[in-house]
């Protein structure tokens, strides 16, 4: 009796862009539960806390303003579920323009695999820092912050937002939350994931901050001249892949990421520091928004310091790794070249690097692709 064998095939392993839109086509339609809730009475009143803007306050019309009443919002805890629905949103457009614009310029391009997910985190966070950027200076000019600085600290607490100010922070707070799920649905790599785990807990924290502080009119300032030099720092990263010779955008970035380091320590402490310190109204009261009190003032001005601290530490290293690269890259070409003794042993030794250890910086040099061409 023939013994019949047991079969030795792997099960089929399915692809990346499969598995991100398998992803998406579920959060979209957990998205479309909420959507269609609001066309039933039944379920109208819970689907509307997920997609529209909660405690709204009207004020009757003034002097100033005798043609029409003004709506204003504050916030409250059924904001977490606005957050949640904009963060299932901020899912579905990641997955949309990585499959219809990362994806294809990537087949075409044929990166490697470590510049194919350092072009997709560029890609993405160029594609919101852009937006987030244009958005916030647009409520900056619409609210005269830049003609009248002293809105950051005047008439504080900033309780009620308008419109636009609340939806940017829920925004906000939702885009970095789906950065979460969107670590698992990339595939991110072990060694990358506490990078980011750490840049992702700083926006949270800065954010959610300002909003739970009342100080939403300092923290926008901040967050569009962060956004504005973080924009071209991942524009000029995208261009460097599609060609290694451009290196003018670092430069301007370098600049620029000092300058504005110091721009951020200056208006956190002209706020913080003198704005809010010669305030009438020193006192905590929870139920008005009022935080401020000099223990709290000490903790913004910290945490603000801290983390400019920590960025320009990383920034300084970043340098002297890219200089220490720089100066290895050339440092061969002053030298005489070796000569070639027989054997394969040590052709292939001198080929391989060190003690036969490749380095990623030679190997994808353009000029070693050059000769190995040639």
């Amino acid at each position: 009796m023939a013994i019949r064998k047991k079969s030795t095939k792997s099960p089929p392993v399915l692809s990346h862009e499969f598995v991100l839109q398998n992803h998406a086509d579920i959060v979209s339609c957990v998205a479309m539960v909420f959507l269609l809730g609001l066309m039933f009475e039944i379920t109208a009143k819970a689907s509307i806390i997920f997609v529209t803007l909660q405690y709204n306050v009207t004020l009757p019309a003034t002097e100033e303003q005798a043609t029409e009443s003004a709506s204003l919002y504050y916030y409250g805890i059924k904001d977490l579920a606005t957050v949640f629905f904009y963060m299932l949103v901020a899912i579905i457009i990641h997955a949309v323009i990585q499959e219809y614009m990362l994806d294809k310029i990537n087949r075409r391009m044929h990166f490697s695999k470590t510049k194919h997910s350092k072009f997709n985190e560029s890609g993405q966070l160029s594609a919101f820092y852009l937006f987030a950027c244009v958005w916030g200076t647009f409520i900056l000019i619409s609210e005269n912050y830049i003609s009248d600085p002293t809105i950051l600290w005047r008439a504080y607490p900033h309780n009620l937002m308008t419109f636009q100010m609340k939806f940017f922070y829920i925004s906000q707070l939702a885009y970095w939350l789906h950065a979460f799920p969107e670590l698992y649905f990339q595939k991110t790599k072990k060694e990358d994931i506490p990078r980011q785990l750490v840049y992702i807990g700083l926006y949270l924290f800065h954010i959610a901050g300002a909003y739970l502080l009342n100080l939403n009119h300092l923290g926008l300032v901040l967050l569009v001249l962060h956004y504005f030099v973080e924009f071209l720092f991942h524009i000029s990263r995208l261009f460097y892949f599609s060609n290694e010779k451009y290196q003018k955008g670092f430069s301007l970035w370098a600049v620029l990421f000092v300058f504005g380091r110091l721009l951020t320590l200056i208006l956190s402490v002209l706020t913080v520091g003198f704005g809010l310190a010669r305030a009438e109204n020193q006192k905590l009261d929870f139920s008005t928004g009022n935080f401020n009190v000099l223990a709290v003032r000490i903790a913004v001005l910290a945490s603000i310091c801290i983390t400019q601290a920590f960025m320009m530490w990383k920034f300084i290293n970043f340098q002297l790794r890219r200089w220490r690269e720089q100066s290895a890259f050339q440092a061969p070409a002053v030298k005489k070249k070796p000569t070639v003794t027989k054997g394969r042993s040590s052709k292939k030794g001198t080929e391989n690097g060190v003690n036969g250890t490749l380095t990623s910086n030679v190997a994808d040099s353009p000029r070693n692709r050059k000769e190995k061409s040639s």
